[in-house]
């Protein structure tokens, strides 16, 4: 078969690194707790495939909790690891998924969060839940019964509503995949900012350090902007690093396919232009938080920890991303020096 020669086979990656220049910080006890959380899920995913361990392995997103939440305690490290770990997992299963599974899927998890003492099963017609809890529920029960032990409550709030957004933001997914409908530029900016899965993780940020913000710093456009900021880097990040993977299998919901397919761009001036905003993200990140008004001294040290936690989760994103297989498999430390991304022929 002739291959077509004007498919791009490769692109350059924007240098993503040179416009972030805060310090990556490592957690002392890191690896091993990523190796418990990569233990806890595989002992607790007993159906899990062996194509489904190797790439758990290969993930490393406890390596990625330690460079995130880089100045908590062990055990609370390790609460962070196992959420982190358990929803890429969520993430894997619930890709490809029907609306109505995923309907089922967000039931079963948000049923522990809400009912973390006892499983509850709804009989509501449409939504019956089996009287076995299943495996994603048993899962979240487990994480989140550990981490409301010591969680403020409106760290624990903001948690579960944040996660409801991103089932919430599943299902529109899905449905848009069961109609075959490729979103819009900005409709897809809306959704992604809520099944990147950074607004639980910027949640735990609170439960981390050990605080729990008022409500008067959470409602502050400020704030809610720099969260914003952060958010879009990781998002608009993770779409260049895993297109590859993703145009191999078809996927269109990424950003670089949005505007390949909606706005004329090539393979690199779709990438250079995701750059771009990533770039300007920092830049607004930056300026935002030197605009943060005072709430008084303590609280204004638990915001300065805050969002030295949103910085700690943009340059450790960055740079995790070379070191997990989920992206560029065992090639990432050469993609990272060269910025040289093959493309991967398409699935069949």
């Amino acid at each position: 078969m002739a291959v077509d020669s004007s498919y791009p086979t490769s692109f350059i990656l924007p240098d993503l690194l040179s416009h972030c220049n805060y310090p990556l910080i490592y957690h002392p006890d890191g690896d091993e707790i990523a190796k418990q959380s990569v233990k806890w899920l595989e002992s607790n995913c007993p159906d899990l495939s062996a194509k489904g361990r190797h790439a758990l392995h290969g993930l490393k997103a406890g390596e990625l909790t330690a460079f995130c939440y880089n100045n908590t305690t062990p055990d609370r490290l390790r609460i962070a690891a196992d959420f982190l770990t358990y929803l890429f997992h969520l993430d894997d299963i619930s890709d490809g998924m029907m609306t109505r599974e995923t309907d089922g899927l967000s039931d079963v998890v948000m049923n522990a969060l809400w009912f973390n003492d006892r499983y509850m099963p709804t009989n509501a017609h449409g939504k019956e839940q089996p009287a076995e809890e299943l495996n994603p529920g048993k899962l979240a029960r487990d994480f989140w019964t550990r981490c409301i032990a010591d969680a403020g409550p409106g760290a624990q709030e903001r948690f579960k509503e944040a996660f409801e957004r991103f089932f919430e933001s599943v299902n529109i997914q899905a449905r848009a995949r069961d109609a075959g409908v490729v979103s819009d530029f900005e409709s897809y900016i809306d959704l992604r900012r809520d099944n990147s899965g950074c607004k639980p993780c910027f949640a735990l940020i609170e439960y981390t350090l050990d605080i729990d913000l008022p409500n008067c710093v959470v409602e502050h456009h400020i704030f809610q902007e720099l969260n914003r900021w952060a958010n879009d880097l990781v998002a608009w990040s993770n779409d260049i690093f895993s297109y590859q993977v993703e145009q191999a299998c078809g996927d269109s919901l990424n950003m670089v396919a949005i505007l390949i397919k909606y706005h004329g761009h090539t393979l690199q001036s779709a990438v250079d232009y995701v750059g771009d905003l990533c770039a300007q993200t920092i830049a607004g990140f930056q300026h935002d938080r030197e605009q943060l008004p005072s709430w008084g001294s303590q609280i204004d040290e638990m915001v300065e920890k805050y969002v030295e936690g949103l910085q700690n989760w943009i340059v450790g994103s960055l740079h995790w991303s070379f070191q997990t297989q989920r992206y560029f498999g065992t090639n990432g430390a050469e993609v990272k020096r060269t910025r040289f991304v093959p493309l991967l022929p398409h699935e069949v």
